[in-house]
């Protein structure tokens, strides 16, 4: 993942609302939501949910697709990973007592 990829990610999730959508699409696991289940969960209106789930989309954490007349939302999970990976892929290199409170 390139740190661009990162960057842009760690954005659009550093934002209250945002983060409260990826994290329900998560849950939701690879069936996904629509946005009307989300409005209704979430009590926000559609075109505040329709501009977060644009920015999480831009920055590649959720996924779009057309089911007849719905569109459903994932969470993209590859993306998802490789950020993790990328948060995570030097963590206590070299120090070994943090090693042993780290659970990478």
């Amino acid at each position: 993942m390139e740190e661009n990829d990162v960057v842009r990610s760690l954005a659009a999730l550093a934002q209250g609302l945002r983060l409260q959508v990826f994290r329900m699409l998560v849950v939701a696991g690879p069936g996904g939501m629509t946005p009307g289940a989300m409005v209704e969960r979430l009590g926000v209106p559609a075109a505040t949910l329709s501009f977060h789930l644009k920015e999480l989309a831009h920055a590649g954490l959720v996924t779009q697709e057309r089911d007849g007349r719905n569109l459903i939302y994932r969470a993209a999970f590859a993306h998802m990973n490789a950020l993790l990976g990328y948060l995570t892929a030097n963590c206590c290199e070299g120090v070994e007592e943090a090693a042993v409170s780290c659970h990478c």
